[in-house]
C-alpha cells in the first residue's frame, strides 16, 4: 500500500475529526493492520490530552487531542474529556 499523500492526510483529518473520541481511535487502528500506539490520553500541556498512533504502512502519524475539564455532580468531582483536533502528519520517511 502506498503512503498517503497530503491531500489524503487532510481528508483523514478532516473525516476524523467528524466522529466522536472512541470512534476515530477504532477508526485509525483499524487503517492500519501494523498501527502502534505510541501513547494514550499523555498530558502534554496544561489541559490538553493527546492519544498518538504510528501507522508505518501508511507512512502516517495521527494525534487525537482532548480537552480535559471538570465537572460536579452530587458533590463530587469528575473528570470530563472533549474531542477536540486532530493532527495527521507524515512519518519521516514519507516523502509524498
Amino acid at each position: 500500500m502506498a503512503f498517503l499523500n497530503a491531500d489524503q492526510r487532510q481528508k483523514l483529518a478532516n473525516d476524523l475529526k467528524e466522529l466522536k473520541f472512541n470512534q476515530a481511535k477504532g477508526r485509525v487502528r483499524g487503517m492500519d493492520a501494523a498501527s502502534r500506539l505510541a501513547y494514550y490520553r499523555n498530558s502534554q500541556g496544561v489541559g490538553r490530552w493527546l492519544t498518538r498512533y504510528d501507522l508505518p504502512t501508511l507512512g502516517t502519524r495521527v494525534t487525537l487531542v482532548e480537552t480535559n475539564g471538570v465537572k460536579s455532580k452530587d458533590g463530587k468531582l469528575r473528570s470530563e474529556f472533549g474531542f477536540s483536533e486532530v493532527i495527521v502528519e507524515a512519518l519521516p520517511g514519507n516523502n509524498s
